[in-house]
């Protein structure tokens, strides 16, 4: 069975200490791939290092929108600069966060549009972080998409049964966390249940976000196991059914990674 953890964080701090382990822990519970995800201007080095020294691991080039305010913004031509390296392959994580008003809406409209440009221009994924701010996201996205096509996908998935269906009309993909196995998170769930298991991928958002039985703890790539497990559930499906599954979704849309 070979799994997918299309959205971690391996350079965090929690992961100083063991990250070779946490990898090792990853590859003995069939994760095969991981995408190191890049929060701002400043740690992209350390990402893409990851990345370089490690075969199956790759990294995208973005910043949260919850950086967009105080630390360096994501100019176009760095974003495309950076994505032409092989190891690279995906544009974000951008999008909108109105959850902690840490940046101002609109210099994350503005960065979030910076990023939906790079992504269409260099032909990478567009990886989206929503959250409190459905409607504004898919209003941009609609708009973007008038100007020409791009692909990319909703990460960590927990907004509106609204803004999945709009962005699965718009092309898009929903990645799927940990938070599928939480006990109060049955609207999720029940969203989950009628989106096409072609648009599915799976995510851990480690080291945050752990799945159940390990809800509390450090999350990492290994977990992502339980997380395909309980959308095998949710669509009735077996587990080995399910990573067959969403390892393909995965392997589509970056079509930048040769498939394992």
């Amino acid at each position: 069975m070979i799994l997918v953890d299309s959205h971690c964080h391996l350079n965090f701090p929690d992961f100083k200490g063991d990250i070779e382990e946490v990898i090792k822990n990853a590859r003995a519970e069939g994760v095969a791939v991981m995408q190191t995800i890049c929060t701002e201007v400043e740690e992209f080095d350390e990402v893409c290092a990851i990345a370089e020294s490690h075969d199956g691991i790759y990294c995208s080039v973005g910043v949260h929108p919850n950086e967009s305010g105080e630390k360096k913004p994501a100019e176009l031509q760095y974003l495309l600069d950076k994505a032409a390296h092989p190891k690279v392959i995906g544009i974000g994580e951008t999008g909108l966060d109105y959850h902690y008003e840490r940046s101002d809406r609109k210099i994350q409209q503005e960065s979030f549009r910076i990023h939906i440009d790079a992504a269409r221009q260099s032909g990478l994924p567009l990886i989206v972080h929503t959250r409190d701010a459905d409607e504004d996201t898919v209003a941009i996205l609609e708009e973007e998409m008038k100007k020409g096509t791009l692909k990319g996908l909703i990460h960590c998935f927990t907004s509106s049964h609204m803004l999945a269906e709009r962005a699965i009309a718009l092309g898009l993909y929903i990645s799927l966390s940990g938070i599928i196995t939480f006990r109060n998170a049955e609207a999720i769930r029940d969203t989950v249940k009628v989106l096409p298991m072609d648009r599915l991928l799976i995510e851990t958002d480690a080291p945050f976000l752990a799945p159940l039985p390990h809800r509390g703890k450090r999350n990492e790539p290994a977990f992502v196991r339980h997380t395909n497990r309980k959308l095998a559930e949710i669509k009735g499906i077996t587990e080995e059914e399910c990573a067959r599954l969403t390892t393909a979704n995965f392997f589509r849309l970056f079509n930048e990674v040769k498939p394992v």
